[in-house]
């Protein structure tokens, strides 16, 4: 396999998990412009780098050499086909992780009992939505709280701080949507 071979593999397997190459790379903890260069073909990662690398989508290395990379169209996606994202008592599935250039984000999320979006008030660029299937939910947006249970739903201006937590006993099931993707 040649270093194009493996280098644009590993372009395509990162764009599939909406991940930016500085993203990658921290996740993997390796350097941003030895990402670059691997993707680029300007270097052939050793077999213990490029695991590194792949420790931070999740992929395993026979997965990475053995998926097609002819572009196929996805219309629908199975269960076991969103891609998790999430971690510490959040999943955020996102669907169809592998489109290029999406312009929506959709998520499958679920809070544990207790579990939230970080300490930190989120803020980024666009629109989010979402609709509590299950459960119950704290939505913090512009320092209003107010709590949502299934069948409620929420739609905020993301430019706003942001805060998400399950402050119910029983998980907290989610389908949410925003607009431009950050994931």
């Amino acid at each position: 396999m040649d270093d194009l071979d493996v280098g644009l593999r590993l372009k395509t397997v990162r764009k599939q998990y909406g991940l930016s190459q500085r993203a990658l790379a921290t996740k993997a903890g390796v350097a941003h412009s030895s990402l670059s260069l691997i993707e680029s073909g300007g270097s052939n990662p050793s077999v213990g780098a490029l695991k590194r690398i792949l420790d931070g989508i999740p992929m395993e290395l026979s997965e990475f050499f053995s998926f097609d990379l002819e572009k196929r169209e996805s219309y629908f996606f199975r269960k076991e086909e969103l891609v998790e994202i999430g971690k510490e008592g959040v999943s955020y599935k996102l669907v169809g992780a592998g489109i290029p250039n999406r312009n929506i984000q959709m998520l499958h999320e679920s809070y544990q009992p207790g579990a939230d979006s970080g300490r930190v008030m989120l803020t980024h660029e666009g629109e989010e939505c979402g609709v509590i299937l299950r459960g119950e939910l704290e939505v913090t947006v512009a320092g209003k709280k107010k709590i949502l249970r299934a069948g409620e739903a929420y739609y905020f201006d993301s430019s706003l701080e942001h805060r998400f937590r399950n402050t119910g006993k029983d998980v907290c099931e989610l389908v949410t949507a925003c607009t431009p993707p950050t994931f």
